[in-house]
């Protein structure tokens, strides 16, 4: 504890973790808490029973604060996230520790009677007029709340505040069901800074009464958000960035969301540390929009560390000795060695990047860059002070170090930085880079005082590094408004890239594996061409608009099960096949779904296909003896898989985006009027008034009506379904 006032907190890492997901492992991220109220919310590590966070953050205490506390909890796609357990830090404990306390901590479960639960009906409004203007506030009741006394019940009442004025309301004894029905009013002050604030709290007669919890606010424009669940958040981001990518309106995308998450953020210690649209969207958008400048920048440090395959280790429980020295001199080497020479090379890899992430500014895409700009100065706007200063920068870094740099230098092969997962002592290494950079990214001063005593020989060089981040920042957001345009289309030219083994048939002969020759492919949005060598001087090979399917070959056909034929029409109109050869069967379904999906709006693609090969006189497959008859199996267009390196296609994303409106329009429905009921407005009103002045999801409902009608008017009326097909449409419908 530095001073009386604040708090200096580093989380470090958790292990021994219990595994909370099917696949036996746990995507843990934690949360602090001051007195039962979230200030901070660590990035999510996942699919790890051992998560490295290695956040440091300063908070400022209230004076009147009675604990803090860690919940450690693992992110669920498809339902609620799991607490996994916590631990409580009191006032008496940090008093007893003047100094501070670093350590481990068992972890406890919870007492879901202790935790802040239920709901509270409020209503807020101006009343009066220009020269005597009064904020009121009606408290209705309450719902669900915690049980605080033996009896089972609590004894609630409201505290209200604004302006530097409290008011309290009357207690209900013994009720987790409290109605008050009470009106508190205060003079309104157009140039207060402080929000109202509704705390709800537990009346003790002999001690100190409990904190129940505080209102929360729902902004009308985040109803997207709010109704999108975790298991499709991503999805829909990456979705909205493409769509709006296609538009040339990403960057006014990502400021609306960057405004939308500041104005519900007054702790900046979780500014976009959740997995909001805001933040995923963010990601998405570095993913699609930087993938070749994230290859251009790490790429040497990280085939560097594969390709020496050093032995690095600073953690001294982990300290493996070795014998070195020539044959007749051995020696043990000691600890103390092993560590200092990790942390040597450890520190040349880190030096090593980022030099090269400080000479990157020019090679950064213009659009990531007027983002990167847009999203410093919203920050700055919204934290002025001098205590957050920066705020700014690391809002930055949460992006680009946390959610990008770290983990493709943790999983290179994710991000197609390698072809091959890294062994165990190089997937160690990267970890401690990533955790580096992660501390990098972090920004804080106080990351050079050594609060993990194995990381304290890098804090020297990490101290440099955030110099060098801050001055790389402040170059990278120096871009001029010319620069700051969209280029979509530039983003797409390589869709995928690799090596595959073509096959050269000659006569009627059998076809045998042994007749396939090594090339190196490139899929881009006009060809698919091929050289000999990554750097060598492409031919085209296919012109994606002669495409007319790209599906797999039966095993028995070449041996192989990681065979896929490519159907397209050659210059006289004939069709002819491909056959190439893929090393496993995720490579085969990475380059069938990208060929899909850059041909998905070519004319004339084929509704069947020969799955086996033509040997002799016959198809292998079905034995039919016409080589240009119609094929034995059903073409498989709509098969692919979700990317993050998809091309852009801005009708597909509208669609798609559209059927995620579609099926959540319900859900959003019911919310919209829940928040207008708790406004207290008349719906009808607002649906029947004045077109210009209808709300956004008024009118978004009304655009999803008018798409439906389009679409049902456009299918029924052309004629081209079948009556089964109607039928089947109508049932998926109902």
């Amino acid at each position: 504890m530095a001073k009386r006032s604040s708090l200096f907190i580093r989380i470090v890492e958790g292990k021994h973790l219990p595994a909370k997901d099917i696949t036996g492992s746990s995507d843990p991220y934690c949360i602090v808490k001051i007195d039962n109220e979230a200030i901070i919310r660590t990035a999510t590590v996942w699919k790890t029973l051992s998560p490295f966070w290695g956040e440091e953050y300063e908070v400022h205490l209230p004076p009147t604060f009675h604990s803090v506390s860690f919940y450690v909890m693992d992110e669920d796609a498809l339902s609620r996230d799991d607490v996994i357990g916590k631990v409580c830090v009191t006032r008496d404990v940090l008093t007893a520790h003047p100094k501070g306390y670093s350590g481990w901590l068992n972890l406890t479960e919870i007492d879901p009677d202790e935790e802040v639960q239920g709901e509270i009906h409020l209503q807020i409004e101006i009343l009066g007029s220009d020269a005597a203007r009064k904020l009121r506030c009606s408290v209705f009741e309450a719902r669900d709340l915690a049980r605080k006394d033996r009896n089972g019940a609590s004894d609630p009442f409201v505290r209200v505040r604004y302006n530097s004025k409290t008011q309290e309301s009357s207690v209900v004894k013994k009720s987790c069901y409290p109605r008050w029905n009470e009106t508190f009013e205060f003079d309104l002050d157009e140039s207060a800074t402080e929000k109202v604030c509704i705390e709800v709290w537990d009346w003790d007669l002999v001690s100190r009464n409990d904190f129940l919890g505080k209102d929360g606010k729902l902004c009308l424009i985040t109803l997207i958000d709010e109704t999108t669940t975790a298991e499709c958040r991503q999805e829909v981001a990456i979705n909205l960035i493409k769509l709006f990518l296609g538009q040339g309106l990403a960057k006014e995308f990502l400021d609306l969301l960057f405004k939308l998450e500041l104005d519900k953020t007054d702790e900046p210690n979780t500014l976009f540390r959740s997995n909001s649209l805001a933040s995923k969207s963010m990601e998405s958008f570095l993913k699609v929009t930087g993938m070749q400048y994230l290859h251009n920048v790490l790429g040497p440090t990280v085939n560097r560390v594969f390709d020496e395959k050093k032995y690095i280790e600073l953690d001294p429980s982990k300290v493996e000795i070795k014998e070195v020295g020539c044959s007749g001199l051995h020696r043990i080497q000691t600890e103390s060695e092993v560590i200092q020479q990790s942390t040597q090379h450890l520190q040349s890899y880190l030096t090593d990047l980022l030099i090269t992430i400080a000479k990157s500014v020019r090679t950064c895409p213009a659009t990531i860059r007027a983002t990167f700009r847009q999203l410093f100065k919203r920050v700055e706007e919204h934290f002025p002070e001098n205590k957050h200063k920066n705020v700014k920068f690391i809002a930055v870094t949460s992006f680009l170090c946390l959610r990008f740099f770290s983990p493709a230098i943790m999983s290179p092969k994710l991000f197609h930085l390698r072809e091959k997962h890294a062994d165990a002592r190089t997937s160690r290494t990267l970890l401690l880079l990533a955790k580096a950079i992660q501390t990098v990214g972090n920004m804080d001063a106080a990351a050079s005082r050594a609060k993990e005593g194995w990381m304290a020989p890098l804090q020297p060089t990490i101290q440099q590094s955030i110099s060098q981040m801050k001055e790389f920042i402040t170059k990278l957001i120096d871009i001029e408004e010319k620069e700051e345009v969209d280029q979509p289309k530039a983003q797409t030219l390589v869709v995928k890239e690799g090596p595959l083994f073509i096959h050269r048939g000659k006569g009627k002969g059998p076809l045998l594996s042994s007749s396939f020759k090594k090339l190196h492919f490139s899929l881009t949005s006009e060809a698919l061409s091929f050289a000999k060598t990554p750097s060598s001087k492409k031919s085209s090979f296919i012109t994606l608009s002669n495409i007319r399917a790209a599906e797999k070959v039966e095993e028995k056909s070449f041996g192989s099960s990681h065979v896929m034929q490519i159907i397209y029409a050659d210059e006289a109109g004939q069709l002819e096949m491909a056959y190439l050869q893929c090393k496993c069967v995720n490579e085969l379904n990475q380059w069938l779904s990208a060929l899909r999906k850059v041909c998905v709006n070519n004319a004339e693609m084929l509704g069947s296909y020969h799955p086996g090969v033509f040997k002799g006189d016959k198809w292998s497959c079905c034995h039919q003896k016409e080589k240009t008859g119609l094929g034995c199996d059903k073409t498989r267009h709509g098969v692919t898989l979700q990317e993050w390196n998809d091309p852009l296609d801005p009708d597909l994303e509208s669609q798609l985006i559209f059927r995620h409106l579609f099926g959540v329009r319900e859900l959003m429905r019911e919310k919209y009027l829940e928040m207008l009921t708790e406004k207290n407005e008349n719906v009808l009103l607002r649906q029947s008034g004045d077109p210009e002045n209808v709300d956004g999801p008024t009118r978004l409902f009304q655009v999803l009506q008018d798409l439906e009608d389009a679409h049902h008017t456009a299918v029924f009326s052309s004629g081209t379904l079948a009556d089964g097909d109607r039928n089947c449409l109508l049932e998926l419908q109902t």
